[in-house]
């Protein structure tokens, strides 16, 4: 598949980015990294490679927070899933009881 060139602002600056992902997605993932930065204070408050490891530490708390989510969320649909089963199972063998 081939890569798409994107140009990207993040934090004040152009970048081009090279990826297998459709273009919007890539605008998409610059746009919530520079928002990121952005909500951490102003531009010239921290180093540049100190404002992006914040980030980066912002950015990772909520991919372990959402999956930390979805796991619950999974556990949730599997409990609910087999509680379905175990009904649907009942009323199988319920019906069967009478027919006979």
């Amino acid at each position: 598949m081939p890569k798409n060139s994107v140009a990207v602002d993040i934090a004040g600056e152009r970048h081009v980015l090279r990826s297998d992902a459709p273009p919007e997605y890539t605008h998409a993932v610059a746009a919530h990294v520079d928002s990121t930065i952005r909500a951490l204070g102003p531009a010239n408050a921290l180093e540049a490679h100190r404002t992006a490891i914040l980030a980066a530490l912002v950015i990772t708390d909520e991919l372990f927070r959402l999956r930390e989510e979805l796991r619950t969320l999974r556990e949730e649909m599997d409990r609910r899933a087999g509680a379905m089963a175990d009904l649907l199972e009942r009323a199988s063998s319920d019906g069967r009881g009478r027919d006979s």
